[in-house]
């Protein structure tokens, strides 16, 4: 079931990518796996998806040690990160794609051992109750983190306001894709189940789609991966 799932988001991603002319190796879809047990992840593996997202560090690290015989995996930290489980998260994630501030960005930079890719995530709809900087402080964020050698800068990240319409969504796209190019950088997170085809269309690089591939989450949980 999952793989079937995972074969029809990539057709998703490919028709949207060339409608729009691009390639679509350039889209990487990243499984958000958040509240999944990690046969889900292991289902989806085994037919060949290699990067998986979590939310939340205490469920990265136990899916990422229950989970280590999988060569090749690749873990991304997608949720609010707090600075006193930074050290926590980076053992385990290969990219972080919530870095919000100047002051996380250090804290990061402070405690990455090795090489690690991060995204700032901009709150570019301004919404009071999301996470996220606001797009004039991206300048001083991506500062902090040149300032670690072991620290990359891949790209931006964002989480537009919620709607059944993914038209709504392309405003907020398109917005951080012009930021993302006035700072020189490479990579867009954004897009995900609801409205990955815009995404891929205003250009991102990376899109987190949950509930297409593992099915819906349990009752209570609000999320449009």
């Amino acid at each position: 079931m999952i793989a079937e799932r995972l074969a029809r988001v990539q057709e998703r991603i490919e028709a949207a990518a060339r409608s729009a002319g691009r390639d679509p190796a350039s889209v990487l879809l990243l499984a958000v796996s958040k509240t999944k047990p990690p046969e889900a992840i292991r289902e989806a593996f085994a037919a060949g998806q290699r990067d998986f997202g979590e939310n939340y560090v205490q469920e990265l690290t136990e899916k990422a040690e229950s989970l280590a015989d999988l060569v090749g995996v690749r873990w991304h930290m997608v949720g609010h990160l707090q600075r006193n489980k930074v050290a926590a998260a980076i053992r385990v994630a290969n990219v972080v794609h919530t870095v919000d501030s100047a002051r996380l960005a250090e804290a990061i930079g402070n405690r990455a051992a090795s090489p690690l890719d991060v995204l700032v995530e901009v709150n570019v709809a301004g919404e009071a109750q999301k996470s996220g900087c606001a797009p004039a402080e991206v300048g001083s964020i991506l500062a902090a983190i040149a300032r670690f050698p072991n620290l990359r800068a891949r790209g931006l990240m964002t989480v537009p306001p919620f709607s059944d319409d993914p038209e709504s969504s392309r405003p907020h796209f398109r917005a951080l894709r012009v930021l993302r190019d006035a700072h020189g950088l490479a990579d867009l997170s954004m897009g995900m189940t609801v409205d990955v085809e815009v995404a891929v269309e205003e250009g991102a690089t990376i899109v987190r789609i949950g509930t297409a591939i593992f099915g819906a989450r349990g009752s209570g949980v609000l999320s449009h991966e």
